[in-house]
């Protein structure tokens, strides 16, 4: 039989001093906006649930809310702008910064730019955006058209089941999220917003990288790269950068918004978001 030492055991059970995060005191509440999708919501109460919940672990007033899941940016940005509005009357806020992941980072500056919310917005931090767009829906688009449609039938049908009351167009959302219609029709028509501030991050794994990912996704991540580069298997790093760019993350797509994270990726996911919120705080947002 092995011998452990006492001092050895008892050295694993040692107590910290303060086991509670710390506390990260923001001016102002943050708004998290998801991205397109919802089969997350199968097993997490929105896609930004458990990274919402960390935050208010930082003593940061943080909400996560769900809209509908498949629909064009026009119809999402309008439900980012009333959940601002809402948040706003329920709680007496005067400004909130936003956080936005994936397509939420499409909707939130097409809210800013167009639906007069940008007085209550002081910063957009964007996470994995494709803003110049993924060739990722260019591939899901050049399917058989027969196909398209029953995909397309079925995902509506899913997303008007999980998210009732509100219309859902899967297709069309992929059709705005091509390269060519976010460079020439989305970009130029989209100004940002003065007096917010923007902030992003991009993110890189797999091909091209010595990051692991999920073999589920490995087949998109390698197309991605042959057609555009380093990517997080949904979108590329060249295409996350807007605004200020602050990192590119070595966590894929949906590990960013922790879902599929195992323990040894864990601690790269923990930095991140706490790096993130620390960005608002230097900047006294």
């Amino acid at each position: 039989m092995k011998w452990i030492e006492p001092k050895k055991y008892l050295k694993k059970l040692e107590l910290t001093e303060f086991p509670q995060p710390d506390i990260i005191a923001l001016n102002y509440p943050v708004l998290m906006c998801h991205g397109y999708g919802g089969f997350s919501m199968l097993i997490t109460p929105s896609p930004l649930h458990h990274s919402s919940m960390r935050l208010r672990g930082y003593g940061i007033h943080a909400f996560a809310p769900n809209i509908v899941p498949y629909a064009t940016i026009e119809i999402r940005a309008e439900q980012w702008a009333e959940v601002i509005h809402k948040l706003k009357s329920q709680y007496g806020y005067e400004k909130m910064n936003v956080i936005a992941h994936s397509m939420g980072g499409l909707d939130m500056r097409y809210a800013l730019s167009k639906l007069n919310i940008a007085g209550s917005v002081v910063s957009l931090t964007t996470i994995a955006a494709p803003h110049r767009g993924t060739s990722l829906a260019e591939l899901v688009l050049n399917t058989p058209e027969t196909l398209k449609e029953k995909v397309g039938e079925l995902v509506d049908w899913f997303g008007e089941s999980i998210y009732p009351g509100h219309k859902s167009d899967a297709v069309a959302a992929v059709e705005q999220l091509t390269r060519e219609y976010v460079i020439t029709e989305f970009n130029p028509n989209t100004p940002d917003a003065d007096h917010v501030s923007y902030f992003s991050y991009s993110a890189a794994v797999g091909k091209g990288t010595k990051e692991p990912l999920n073999p589920i996704y490995r087949l998109q991540n390698q197309l991605i790269f042959q057609i555009e580069g380093i990517n997080d298997s949904f979108v590329t790093v060249e295409s996350a950068k807007w605004g200020k760019h602050l990192k590119t993350l070595s966590i894929s797509h949906l590990e960013q918004i922790e879902i599929q994270v195992n323990n040894e990726r864990k601690p790269k996911v923990d930095i991140f978001w706490k790096n993130l919120v620390l960005n608002l705080q230097k900047n006294g947002l």
